[in-house]
């Protein structure tokens, strides 16, 4: 094998499984797809599900999930409004079946995310009544959906009374307050205001945040716009680790509803209000922590970042078929990618060196390596390395094909194709606006609306939304294609 074919990708940074990250894969999701729709017609009635009418199930269809959706996550969306007693998550398919304890508590989830939009990984989804009235899977099939239902349930469940009391109705409605408050334990490397809003940002609109140290720890306060959001934020995120064995979060609603933000500077922010003064100086950080941040700066590089194997696949290839990927598992800001060949591997190098990623330069070289060892058998390694030879989204695989023509450097204008006739510029500019970047120009073509430009503030949101949104499901048995253009608008 060529010594071009590997390419080391470099300079960003990644948390250590902040989300649960192994799914079943989508064969093993077929066959317990495969139990609830064994009799009958049923099989019929999955496709009659796209309607958003329907009599009232506690069962619920979830559509449109992003790729990297956890059941985690999924299950959150329930939670706030009863026990959730059953879930299903189809990844092939991007979809998701949910089973809550009561009808009612379905009715009454339904009514709310049809006033507003529910948003996972900050895309909206689609929920609706299945036409299934309780989901009959096989728990030996879906041991792992089943193993993260259980823990969240014994989560949500750890501060309810006894048995023999009465369950209070807080127990089962939404958490009345918007505010988290938030302790960091074991923090061995500084955590700015700034990580604490990338963090949560995941989960909903951050409004304000205020830091502090009180008995010598360190605390924040953060609001959101929407308790529901606060609730999703502490279940994905309490216990878990910023960096890797270390920076614990332990996260309890506050007694408050909302916090009165003085001063926009590093100790507190109001992302409402961006006119607040900065204050009379005050320094960025307490002196113990400016004392651990003065002794790592190299660790600026470690700020929380999904940066998965798929998002690398998405990204580099652009320029080539990528057959594996690899981030180091002592080295979570490193990754190994092997390309199809060394032309392709030479090509991402040139175009992706020196690009901006997640707020960070990344830096693109030739590694020493040949190939891209896959884990042993047996070994978990926390989905790190991941084979992407048999995948189906290869852009260069057909000999010929027109992709070879239109290799470009990133760019902020991206090309879309693949449009079915129902999506309009609004859908696109909102659904390219939810990438946390801002939609400057778009334009149809002329002749075709199956193709458009749409053009990013910058080349770095540009990059975040192909990588967010290209393979994206537009219905209709459309998935969108998304590559850098030439073009100007």
């Amino acid at each position: 094998m060529d010594s071009l074919n590997i390419v080391s990708y470099m300079a960003f940074g990644r948390k250590e499984q902040i989300f649960f990250s192994h799914y079943i894969d989508e064969e093993l999701a077929s066959k317990i797809f495969l139990v609830i729709y064994t009799n009958g017609n049923d099989s019929k009635k999955f496709k009659g599900e796209d309607k958003m009418d329907g009599a009232p199930s506690r069962v619920l269809h979830i559509r449109k999930l992003p790729g990297e959706v956890t059941e985690t996550e999924v299950i959150a969306l329930g939670l706030p409004f009863g026990k959730v007693t059953n879930i299903l998550m189809l990844k092939g398919k991007n979809q998701a079946f949910l089973e809550l304890a009561t009808e009612e508590a379905a009715i009454t989830m339904v009514n709310y995310y049809s006033a507003v939009t529910p948003h996972l990984r900050n895309q909206p989804i689609y929920i609706q009544y299945s036409n299934h009235k309780e989901l009959k899977t096989d728990n030996t099939l879906n041991q792992r959906a089943q193993a993260v239902l259980q823990a969240v349930t014994a989560v949500q469940t750890a501060n309810t009374p006894l048995s023999g009391t009465t369950v209070s109705e807080s127990a089962v409605t939404p958490a009345q307050s918007p505010v988290l408050r938030i302790i960091i334990d074991n923090m061995y490397y500084p955590v700015t205001l700034d990580v604490l809003h990338q963090i949560f940002s995941k989960f909903g609109a951050v409004l304000k945040i205020i830091t502090f140290t009180k008995n010598n720890q360190f605390q924040a306060l953060l609001q959101y716009g929407d308790p529901v959001n606060a609730q999703q934020a502490k279940l994905a995120l309490d216990g878990q680790n910023i960096y890797n064995a270390c920076c614990t979060l332990r996260i309890d609603f506050s007694k408050l509803v909302n916090l009165n933000v003085k001063y926009n500077n590093d100790k507190s922010r109001d992302y409402t209000r961006p006119d607040l003064p900065s204050g009379d100086g005050q320094p960025a950080l307490d002196p113990a922590i400016a004392a651990a941040f003065a002794k790592e700066t190299s660790l600026l590089g470690m700020i929380f970042i999904m940066v998965t194997p798929q998002s690398l696949f998405t990204l580099f290839g652009v320029y080539g078929d990528v057959q594996r990927v690899k981030i180091l598992y002592n080295k979570k800001d490193s990754a190994l990618i092997q390309m199809a060949d060394g032309n392709q591997s030479q090509l991402a190098m040139n175009h992706l060196n020196g690009q901006k990623m997640y707020g960070k330069i990344i830096r693109v070289t030739l590694s020493k390596h040949q190939t891209v060892q896959l884990p042993r058998e047996g070994l978990d390694d926390q989905g790190l390395t991941k084979d992407f030879g048999n995948s189906p989204l290869h852009r260069f695989k057909k000999p010929g094909s027109k992709n070879f023509q239109n290799i470009f450097p990133p760019s902020a204008t991206l090309h879309l194709s693949n449009i079915p006739p129902s999506v309009a510029e609004e859908d696109l500019r909102t659904l390219f606006a939810n990438t946390g970047g801002t939609v400057k120009a778009f334009k149809f073509f002329q002749r075709d609306h199956k193709m458009a430009l749409l053009q990013m503030a910058t080349v770095e949101e540009a990059i975040q939304a192909l990588i967010d949104l290209h393979n994206y499901n537009l219905g209709e048995n459309h998935h969108l294609r998304v590559s850098f253009s030439k073009s100007t608008i």
